[in-house]
């Protein structure tokens, strides 16, 4: 079977890496345009890209996705199906309707919820304490195609973002072959979505300020939501500060007031609760434990973080 990958971060690695695994024919791997970044603000190729350049697979890069000479360099390929992890784009009716077996998504959530582009962070964000992976058939909409497979996941206090998207996608991956193996066989067949749809928007920087004036748990969720990017911050004597690792205290004190700032602990109150800062990281400075943080500044109790 002649297979077309579409799929640009790192969260796509894993299902690359298991279709070339799989004996199927990867005809292409359609990846985003290379991006500036690093300190020298040089062009950087995608993970995908990095992937498919070791292994001496054919790359494209188009910069519209709907241009003529894209769709026509496609239709050439002519493949029974594409495959979309994580690509970043909306495809256009013309890729959708290109291989017989149709384009089959891998997202990370369990669909209709959290239909969109950051369901792994809104996730977490949102206090839920199950995701999961669904494989479906997409259509022209927002994640609202049919659904082939799913499979449940439970969010734990110890994950962040990083840690629940790596999860994510190596069970994408095995969910993806399964799914493949299904179609083939003719024991998978979509199914439409049911039940009332949520939505998990693009991440904006400014999503990740802090309001202290929610309860310990809000501020708790939106710290591991938030990491690796774009990261919760603050302000403390206008000094802005990402806060890395936090958990929630029982206990009462007043938003956005230093509690406690001696003996290694670093304790702001909240709506609801408190919260025990553990590691941080001041501008333009590493990461660091909210120890050394304090030894390193003078930090009183009482004072408040600014607003900016």
């Amino acid at each position: 079977m002649r297979i077309v990958f579409f799929g640009t971060p790192k969260f796509a690695i894993p299902s690359l890496k298991a279709l070339l695994q799989s004996g199927e024919e990867l005809a292409a791997v359609v990846t985003q345009t290379d991006k500036k970044g690093g300190r020298g603000r040089i062009l950087l190729p995608s993970p995908v890209k990095e992937l498919a350049m070791s292994r001496g697979l054919k790359i494209i890069q188009p910069s519209n996705i709907k241009d003529t000479s894209f769709l026509n360099e496609l239709s050439v390929i002519k493949p029974d199906m594409v495959v979309i992890v994580a690509y970043g784009k909306i495809l256009p009716q013309q890729i959708l309707k290109l291989p017989p077996l149709g384009c089959i998504n891998v997202h990370a959530s369990l669909l209709p919820k959290y239909r969109g582009a950051a369901p792994i962070q809104r996730a977490i964000i949102n206090g839920e304490e199950q995701t999961g992976i669904t494989t479906m058939l997409m259509d022209e909409g927002l994640d609202t195609g049919s659904i082939l497979l799913q499979e449940k996941t439970d969010i734990t206090d110890e994950d962040n973002a990083d840690t629940l998207s790596k999860k994510l996608s190596e069970m994408g991956a095995l969910l993806l072959m399964k799914t493949i193996r299904g179609l083939k066989n003719g024991s998978v067949r979509p199914v439409p979505q049911e039940g009332i749809p949520s939505y998990a928007p693009t991440l904006r920087k400014e999503d990740g300020k802090i309001d202290w004036s929610k309860s310990a748990k809000e501020i708790f969720n939106l710290i591991r939501g938030l990491y690796s990017w774009p990261c919760a911050y603050c302000y403390l004597n206008k000094e802005r500060i990402k806060i890395i690792r936090a958990k929630a205290l029982d206990g009462s004190g007043f938003p956005g007031r230093v509690e406690r700032a001696n003996k290694g602990e670093f304790v702001i109150g909240t709506g609801k609760g408190l919260i025990s800062i553990i590691e941080l990281q001041p501008e333009g400075k590493t990461i660091m434990s909210a120890v050394s943080f304090l030894q390193g500044r003078r930090v009183e109790e009482g004072i408040f973080f600014n607003e900016h």
